[in-house]
């Protein structure tokens, strides 16, 4: 499983977009112009870019979050044309059909009924007809009982504002957080070693004649 706080290709331009805003702050364009030939700038954007997946986990909690409602977004997208899209057809269809039926056999039935027709046929229509007028009832509840619920878990699914919600905030903390942090440190000038004085070395007084004729050690 790959790491949520790398930075993902598809998010590539939005990354390089946070680099060309801080790269135009007033600070950091400041530092740049002190290189007029600017390669100054080029070495900057080449070190960033090779740099992404560290500046990315500097802001990797508003990126997981982004993440996370970008792909539910994208589910609840595809579901509709998954292998369940014929339920919905059939909950819809099943009452039409059966009322429509329904209505058909309870007038035929009633009309043969006023004309004395004879036979049970007449009887059998009419009950095949109150028979498919409470199916149609039943499928009709259903078939609202399962919109009223698929309305109520689109309501809970991520939109498209959501995720461009998300997508800002994650931009905006890159940028804080870890754009123009590791530029101000990657630009900021490095101490000079400090340099020790070195001592002169020791000398040692001449040593008198008789210190010389005696070869005792000579003093300070």
């Amino acid at each position: 499983m790959a790491d949520p706080s790398r930075l993902r290709p598809e998010d590539r331009a939005d990354f390089e977009a946070v680099l060309h805003l801080a790269l135009s702050t007033a600070d950091i364009r400041d530092a740049l112009r002190t290189d007029p030939t600017g390669r100054a700038s080029v070495r900057l954007r080449a070190h960033v870019l090779a740099h992404a997946d560290d500046i990315t986990a500097a802001a990797g909690e508003p990126y997981r979050t982004y993440l996370t409602v970008r792909a539910a977004a994208r589910q609840d997208a595809w579901r509709p044309a998954g292998s369940g899209s014929l339920l919905p057809a059939l909950a819809v269809l099943t009452p039409l059909v059966a009322a429509t039926s329904a209505g058909a056999l309870l007038l035929l039935g009633c009309l043969l009924q006023i004309g004395d027709a004879p036979g049970p046929l007449p009887g059998s229509l009419v009950s095949a007809g109150w028979t498919l007028a409470l199916v149609a009832a039943v499928s009709g509840l259903l078939s609202l009982g399962a919109l009223l619920r698929s309305a109520l878990g689109r309501r809970g699914a991520p939109t498209a504002g959501r995720v461009e919600q998300a997508r800002l905030a994650w931009r905006q903390a890159l940028l804080d957080r870890g754009m123009l942090p590791h530029l101000r440190r990657h630009l900021a000038p490095r101490p000079e070693p400090a340099i020790t004085p070195c001592s002169p070395p020791d000398t040692l007084a001449p040593c008198p004649a008789r210190a010389r004729k005696d070869r005792t050690p000579c003093s300070d």
